[in-house]
């Protein structure tokens, strides 16, 4: 009996020491991990603080190497920044997150080392490294559970600061100087008096035209702004243009039927034809009810519209706003009842329907510039004018880029590419 607890309490050491040996750790004092390879840290330039710049340089001998960085702060507390990273990825980040906000702290010495291995680092190595009790004391090689582990010496301390400016980003201020240089001068020149030229647009200057023909022929005005809702650039426009729409109504005393896609853009509608007629002088006129909620169904909107042309006949039909695929559908319509038509969008896709069935287009940006063209009031003249010879210059800028690109890159000519990469780096925000 005594000799079988013996051989079991043997047993019982041998098992214990064999698994503890799976488990060992060696270092190798004195022995340097990698000539050539070097890992180095610096404060993230043009930044909010909190985030630190990992990078490393490396012989080719390690292309398949795997990098673990971890993290000592001032205080000796060890963490992981990253893991198992190919080291061929040459750098990596260190920065807070709204996960993690106290990641890494402004004003906090941080000081890096890596882990190289030719396979992804042990969990337990790695929690034996990070450990507050054993830390990373010293560089040079580890061995556990038979596997080579490298670790490299620490980078000096670095410190995360916020920068006061975006170094990177003074293209964008000396080009905001300059357009408010070119915005202020134009808005001067209109205040002086000087009279500014803008190009005719002829859909806006057919208005009064249409307007009038309907008149003529004892028929309303049909006035559509697409299927865009009120924050919509284009509907915005398009209520713009139904203001001076709707003033020439009733100067001509005529009547104005506008069917609405969404309840908030014709209840904006309403308001917008009652203050034209009253600033007409003939409040009278103005009916509540001519601007009427169809659906906000598409295609049910455009079933609901196209029938109400039939039956009223509109002399003139105004399509002004967001349009999609129902666009054509509408124009035809109009186009079908002989009613003179003045469209206006900026989807581009839809343009071409509305240049083959409307009398009058008004393309991208002209529905843009309408309030301006109709009011030709003094100061947004000048804003007008200031737009134009920015987009000059911009066009100017981008015919000479093409230029130096055919003979840089073309034509292989060194001055060129000089003078190509110098834009670029100009132009670069």
């Amino acid at each position: 009996m005594l000799k079988r607890t013996l051989l079991l309490i043997v047993f019982l050491i041998l098992s214990i020491s064999l698994f503890s040996e799976n488990d060992s750790l060696i270092f190798l004092e004195n022995q340097t991990p990698f000539e050539g390879f070097a890992i180095t840290g610096k404060d993230i330039p043009n930044d909010g603080g909190g985030g630190i710049e990992i990078e490393w340089s490396f012989p080719d001998s390690l292309d398949n190497f795997f990098l673990t960085v971890l993290r000592k702060d001032e205080a000796g507390n060890n963490s992981i920044v990253a893991t198992d990273l190919l080291v061929s990825s040459k750098q990596v980040r260190d920065v807070s997150s709204e996960e993690d906000p106290s990641r890494v702290k402004d004003g906090t010495k941080y000081y890096y080392t890596g882990i190289l291995s030719k396979k992804m680092v042990d969990e337990d190595f790695l929690n034996m490294l990070i450990s507050k009790e054993n830390g990373y004391s010293k560089n040079g090689i580890y061995i556990f559970n038979n596997d080579t582990f490298y670790v490299t010496a620490e980078t000096d301390a670095i410190i995360s600061k916020a920068s006061w400016f975006n170094l990177s980003r003074i293209p964008v201020v000396i080009s905001l100087i300059l357009i408010s240089f070119v915005f202020l001068y134009y808005l001067n020149l209109a205040k002086s008096g000087k009279e500014l030229y803008i190009r005719k647009i002829n859909g806006l200057d057919a208005v009064e035209e249409a307007v009038g023909r309907s008149t003529e022929m004892g028929k309303p005005i049909m006035y559509i702004l697409g299927i865009g809702y009120v924050t919509d650039i284009p509907t915005i426009a398009g209520l713009t243009i139904l203001s001076r729409v709707s003033k020439k109504v009733a100067e001509y005393e005529t009547k104005i039927l506008v069917p609405s896609y969404d309840p908030v853009v014709m209840t904006t509608a309403q308001e917008v034809v009652k203050e034209a007629f009253t600033e007409a002088g003939r409040p009278d006129l103005y009916n509540k009810n001519d601007i009427m909620y169809i659906t906000q169904d598409q295609f049910g909107y455009a079933a609901g519209v196209d029938g109400m042309m039939m039956r009223e006949k509109p002399g003139a039909v105004f399509l002004q706003g967001l349009f999609f695929a129902e666009s054509l559908i509408l124009a035809e319509t109009g186009h079908s009842i002989g009613a003179i038509q003045i469209s206006g969008t900026t989807e581009t896709a839809q343009l071409p329907f509305f240049v083959a069935a409307c009398d009058y287009t008004l393309i991208g940006e002209e529905m843009m510039a309408a309030s301006v063209y109709l009011q030709k009031e003094p100061m947004m003249l000048g804003s007008i004018a200031a737009e134009d010879l920015l987009k000059v210059f911009i066009m100017v800028l981008i015919i000479v880029g093409f230029v130096l690109s055919i003979f840089a890159y073309g034509f292989n000519i060194g001055i060129f590419k000089n003078l190509f990469d110098l834009l670029a780096r100009a132009l670069q925000v």
